[in-house]
């Protein structure tokens, strides 16, 4: 058997690609969009991957499935489970519990493991000529290392009412389920640390079914009224565009065209694209430069989402989905970036510039954002409105006296409880989120935005240094 694990850092998103040697055959679990790597690894491996399956239907990335079939032929295999709400909307085979898939001498046995969502599915793997015994569980976002799938993100994220108990209680039953697995079977689920598909999930890639048992909080519970209580406390902000990923993917995403990069245009072009803002065919401006550059200067009206392992989580919180991209970024990360964008959705990129330099030696406008040291900050603290764009955890755990919290990601549908009556003084943890929010302010109109740089653990140390 051949077994290979993908992990996509900055969506901390897994895939896998599972193969028979002896016939050729492989089939690849839960695929992002840029297929590459599969094909690749397939390829270098002597195999052929015939199918591919998918856990759920996904709400932080745009899945590959029908990317994969395009490029290979793949059968497409998902859930017919969860009732009509939750059917795919696109040519596949449906699998059901109870089903198998066979890939050569391996067999995936299908689990119905409603909780995340409706039609969440698992697949129990057998290598048939090492013996009867089940060898892995992919577990996709329904059991993570030391987590298990938050079920509140069809009402939080997609709107969906009065689903997250209902959620809850069908992974407690869930539970169940996964407690049948010998204790030796091996977990692959489908995200790791820093996804918002859970709360506390580990950055280990995988576990097994024993130690799950005997060390992830959602087995120690016996009781279901408390599992459904912890369950959904806590849990993160879910992202804006969940939402949108979850009707794409229900409705089959697009396969690219064409997967060249953007063409690079001149001040001249881009001047031209937003020159009338409000304007459907408008294009958007992203900056992918450090927060420093683009404090010192950008293009007025663009969005800041310095490149990071972030870049597809925030472009996602920030940009709109039905208006045009141009991207600032350097050379050696615009592919990078453009994968980023396309992992979520975000495919209609126009255009780039590889810095600022054009734009400013055409003497157009360039806009600036404050910034001031969390010194001076703290000494002028009573002159501002003073807006801490963390998350509410982070808020809850510690923050500044009088802070107005707004999650950075929410800025844009809540700026409405921003007093104006004085400048905004902006902060996160440590500065990363405090410009793209500060960025967001700018765009919606306010003027006098402030980021304190080294965000609240520069200011803390202030306050620490008060008390001494």
């Amino acid at each position: 058997m051949f077994f290979e694990h993908f992990f996509e850092k900055g969506l901390a998103q897994k895939s896998y690609l599972v193969g028979c040697q002896k016939t050729g055959e492989a089939i690849v679990i839960d695929p992002r969009r840029d297929v590459a790597q599969y094909l690749r690894v397939a390829r270098e491996n002597g195999l052929k991957i015939t199918k591919v399956a998918e856990t759920h239907i996904h709400a932080d990335f745009l899945s590959g499935s029908r990317e994969l079939s395009a490029a290979t032929g793949a059968e497409i295999l998902l859930s017919d489970e969860g009732g009509a709400e939750w059917q795919y909307r696109f040519a596949h085979t449906g699998l059901r519990d109870g089903d198998s898939i066979h890939v050569g001498n391996l067999r995936l046995d299908v689990i119905h493991t409603p909780g995340h969502t409706p039609e969440h599915i698992s697949f129990v793997l057998y290598d048939l000529p090492a013996g009867p015994q089940p060898m892995m569980v992919f577990t996709g976002d329904f059991v993570f290392v030391g987590d298990v799938g938050r079920p509140d993100l069809l009402e939080e994220a997609a709107g969906v009412k009065d689903t997250k108990v209902r959620g809850a209680r069908d992974l407690w039953r869930s539970l169940a389920r996964f407690r049948e697995l010998p204790e030796y079977v091996t977990v692959w689920p489908a995200h790791g640390a820093g996804s918002a598909c859970g709360k506390a999930l580990g950055a280990v890639p995988s576990s097994t079914v024993g130690y799950e048992l005997a060390t992830n909080w959602a087995f120690a519970i016996e009781d279901e009224e408390e599992f459904v209580k912890e369950l959904l406390d806590g849990q993160p902000e879910p992202p804006y565009y969940f939402a949108e990923m979850k009707v794409r993917n229900r409705a089959g995403a697009p396969v690219l065209s064409d997967s060249a990069m953007p063409p690079e245009i001149d001040a001249e072009e881009l001047a031209r694209m937003i020159a009338a803002p409000e304007a459907e065919d408008s294009a958007q401006v992203l900056d992918t430069r450090s927060r420093y550059a683009f404090a010192g200067g950008h293009i007025p009206g663009s969005f800041s989402v310095p490149m990071d392992l972030s870049l597809s989580n925030w472009a996602g919180w920030t940009l709109a989905y039905d208006r045009p991209i141009v991207l600032i970024a350097a050379e050696e990360d615009l592919e990078e970036a453009v994968w980023a964008l396309r992992r979520v959705g975000l495919d209609e990129i126009v255009g780039y510039l590889e810095s600022l330099d054009p734009w400013t030696e055409s003497g157009r406008d360039v806009a600036r954002t404050e910034q001031i040291s969390a010194p001076e900050a703290w000494r002028r603290r009573a002159e501002y409105t003073i807006l801490d764009v963390r998350s509410q955890a982070e808020f809850d755990e510690g923050h500044i006296d009088g802070a107005l919290n707004v999650h950075a990601g929410r800025l844009s549908r809540n700026a409405d409880e921003i007093p104006i009556d004085r400048p905004i003084l902006v902060h996160c943890q440590t500065g990363y989120r405090s410009i793209i929010a500060a960025s967001t302010l700018e765009r919606l109109g306010f003027d006098s935005v402030v980021n304190v740089i080294g965000g609240y653990e520069a200011l803390a140390r202030e306050f620490e240094t008060m008390q001494v």
